[in-house]
């Protein structure tokens, strides 16, 4: 009886977490493994595993064939010698043959072993993997163990999981035996195991964050919509309650910002903005761009743009420090978002007014205005009656008429033009005398920001 080897594998399948039968499983696959290379791969092998007695009992079949006829002493035996051990035998019978384990040798015996660690560290892998692949999303603790030429390899315990660079916070240092925490993104299946991929700097990162630290949005009571990180420095977080007395934003702080102050030292100071959601996307787009105040909002669906227009003093704000707020919120709205002073948009729009109502009056686009090099009224006013015949394909009597409306709108707009012209110049002397450190210098070059670089938000809420 071999308690030993019945003792081993209780051992094993405690330790390691392994079921028993498939451990059985294994050991019997390498035993016969071992005897086929020990001696022909053409034998007819069957490994049993004993529980009771802990042995392991190998017999090879042969078919039972007439004397003279054994053409494979491997698989064949004749009539006279298979009665010799068992008198009752008959042709075409299959006699079974035990063959001690001791027999297989100490090479044999030790690619056995060989077989039965690999199975074992590939089940235990596959125990690993099963286990994590349902755990995307989940935050995780653990120790920094070494730099690895793809970033750092943190110990999970059963595993161990890697940060890339690209996935950590900028400008944060780690060194071994510091103890980090992160979220998982991505659990992939590799040769030599398991790939635990782990992020600090990901937006699901700091969604998760809230749900941890903040019951309302744990119990579904508020939701969050969005996330959009500029990791390190700012985010804005878009949130919504279902329940109107439920207050989503004082919920996310906390009393005197308990809650967000544990996320944000999480983030060694990330700053964060708290945003309520709104299905109306002027209303969200408001919210979103805070602290700046906004005058109105022209929504193009199908440009999936919006312009925003605010007043003079407020376009620093509305930027941001190197246009961070206008990113930030262009990122969680998923709309391109184009900023305008009030004098700036007001001076685009006369221009603009006036060409559509001299398109109107020549019944061309203003399309074909543009097309044709027309871009505003001194350019029409200049051409001749030819080139405007032969530019836009109209008549002498629309031309005629298109004359008139020149010299009827010509002076409004260059009025309104004057008008917005000093009123900017009266801004920019106001902002260079209140900003004399020279942090306003870019706002006071440009009246108008334009972000293009919007990211798709998550659809639906990301917890």
């Amino acid at each position: 009886m071999n308690f030993e080897l019945k003792k081993a594998i209780d051992q094993i399948s405690k330790d390691k977490g392994l079921d028993r039968t498939m451990l059985i499983n294994t050991l019997e696959d390498a035993v016969r493994t071992s005897v086929l290379k020990r001696f022909s791969d053409d034998m007819d092998v069957e490994v049993t595993y004993n529980d009771e007695t802990g042995d392991i009992e190998v017999y090879q079949f042969k078919v039972v064939v007439e004397d003279g006829d054994v053409a494979n002493e491997n698989t064949q035996i004749a009539l006279a010698d298979a009665r010799e051990h068992d008198a009752n035998v008959q042709l075409d019978d299959e006699v079974g043959f035990r063959i001690k384990i001791q027999d297989l040798g100490r090479i044999a015996a030790q690619s056995a072993k060989q077989v039965i660690i690999q199975r074992m560290r590939d089940a235990e892998q596959g125990i690993i993997y099963d286990e994590f692949k349902d755990r995307r999303g989940e935050i995780v603790s653990g120790i920094i163990q070494r730099r690895d030429k793809g970033g750092w390899v943190v110990n999970l315990g059963r595993t161990e999981a890697i940060l890339p660079r690209d996935e950590q916070i900028p400008r944060e240092h780690y060194k071994r035996g510091d103890r980090v925490q992160a979220l998982i993104i991505d659990v992939r299946r590799e040769g030599r195991g398991p790939q635990v991929v782990i992020s600090r700097s990901h937006r699901d990162y700091m969604a998760a964050l809230f749900r941890r630290e903040v019951p309302e949005v744990d119990e579904g009571l508020v939701r969050v919509m969005g996330v959009a990180r500029d990791p390190g420095s700012r985010a804005k977080v878009a949130v919504y309650s279902k329940e109107r007395e439920v207050d989503p934003v004082g919920a996310c702080v906390g009393v005197r910002g308990s809650r967000i102050q544990n996320i944000v030292q999480e983030f060694h100071g990330e700053r964060i903005d708290i945003v309520v959601w709104s299905a109306d996307i002027a209303t969200y787009a408001r919210n979103a761009l805070a602290p700046a105040f906004v005058t109105r909002i022209v929504v193009d669906e199908e440009e999936n743009l919006l312009e925003v227009i605010v007043p003079d003093d407020q376009l620093t704000n509305a930027i941001g420090r190197k246009g961070q707020n206008v990113k930030l919120a262009a990122r969680l709205l998923g709309w391109k978002v184009d900023i305008f002073t009030e004098s700036r948009y007001k001076e685009a729009n006369a221009i603009g007014h006036g060409l559509e109502q001299v398109a109107s009056v020549a019944e061309v686009s203003i399309e074909t205005l543009l097309q044709a090099g027309y871009t505003s009224l001194d350019k029409l006013r200049a051409a001749t009656d030819q080139e405007l015949a032969d530019n836009l394909l109209i008549s002498s009597m629309r031309i005629s008429e298109l004359r008139q409306a020149i010299n009827f709108l010509a002076p409004v707009v260059e009025e309104q033009m004057e008008s917005s012209a000093v009123s900017k110049e009266v801004m920019e002397v106001s902002r260079k005398s209140e900003n004399s450190d020279g942090e306003a210098l870019e706002a006071e070059s440009s009246d108008r920001s334009e972000t293009s670089d919007a990211e798709p938000a998550q659809e639906g809420a990301l917890d």
